[in-house]
């Protein structure tokens, strides 16, 4: 029960945070965005890390894991608020969605094996990604293209992060594995912004980017607690943001595709899915 309900929880909050940050990307800018939600993550794990002192098990090694995690997290970031700028939720979260199992394929080049029907679905998955950046027709997004390939560059980039973290979630308390992507945001994006005048926040997107934060961290804190109990159940079920999203999408913003396009992202959305039940 726990891992259902660990995997519905980071579903929920990834959904919203993409939601809230392709409205506020589009006010602010992307580099913005993603520095106010490191600030809002900071804030909120940095109190509960400083209580918890240093661990004991914690090596050069882990270290070196927790910044891989942090730092492909923090550049997924910024690239996906790139792509919300320029196109649809409802054709980029699908994609995002990808970054399972684009860390399975991480874990396959780092020796592990992969059977036939999972290559089988990366290849289905593959093929709906192409078929989303395809022709728009009468659908909203103008360039499609290059919408895809930031969002395929932010999976690659979160994928890298998933990886790492599995790396080191066993070893490390819960804040510690979140704290990464936080300090790196602030460090490397929120600082440069602020020292060069650039960090900009408006009244309009305020709302937006603590709500964005909030729900990164515990979007990433609800799939870790499931994780630990069912790693299977917590992905299958954390990586239906994506669905949750489209569908809000179309609810709330009217956003529509043209019928290829629609066509791949429900093929990306069924091959993830299958891809989670297959690597349980």
């Amino acid at each position: 029960m726990i891992a259902i309900i660990g995997g519905l929880g980071a579903a929920l909050a990834w959904a919203a945070s993409g939601l809230c940050s392709s409205r506020s990307s589009r006010i602010i800018g992307a580099p913005a965005v993603v520095a106010w939600m490191a600030l809002v993550g900071l804030v909120v794990t940095g109190p509960v890390v400083l209580a918890e002192g240093v661990p004991a098990r914690l090596g050069s090694t882990d270290l070196g894991w927790l910044a891989l995690a942090g730092g492909g997290n923090i550049a997924g970031l910024l690239v996906a608020y790139l792509a919300y700028r320029r196109g649809d939720v409802s054709l980029i979260s699908p994609i995002l969605s990808t970054e399972g199992a684009i860390a399975a394929l991480f874990a396959f080049a780092a020796g592990e094996r992969l059977g036939l029907a999972s290559a089988l679905t990366l290849l289905a998955i593959a093929l709906g990604i192409s078929l989303a950046a395809g022709s728009p027709g009468r659908g909203h997004v103008r360039h499609p293209r290059e919408v895809v390939l930031l969002a395929g560059l932010a999976a690659i980039c979160f994928g890298a992060s998933l990886y790492a973290t599995g790396h080191v979630s066993g070893r490390l308390p819960l804040a510690w594995v979140v704290l990464p992507a936080r300090l790196l945001g602030v460090l490397v994006v929120a600082l440069p912004l602020a020292l060069s005048g650039r960090l900009r926040l408006t009244r309009r997107a305020l709302p937006l980017v603590v709500v964005s934060g909030l729900c990164e961290v515990l979007g990433f804190a609800s799939y870790s607690l499931g994780a630990r109990h069912d790693i299977a159940v917590a992905a299958v079920l954390s990586c239906q943001f994506a669905a949750i999203s489209a569908v809000v999408a179309y609810l709330l913003f009217r956003e529509r595709l043209a019928r290829a396009q629609l066509a791949g992202v429900i093929v990306v959305l069924v091959g993830v899915s299958a891809l989670s039940g297959l690597r349980a």
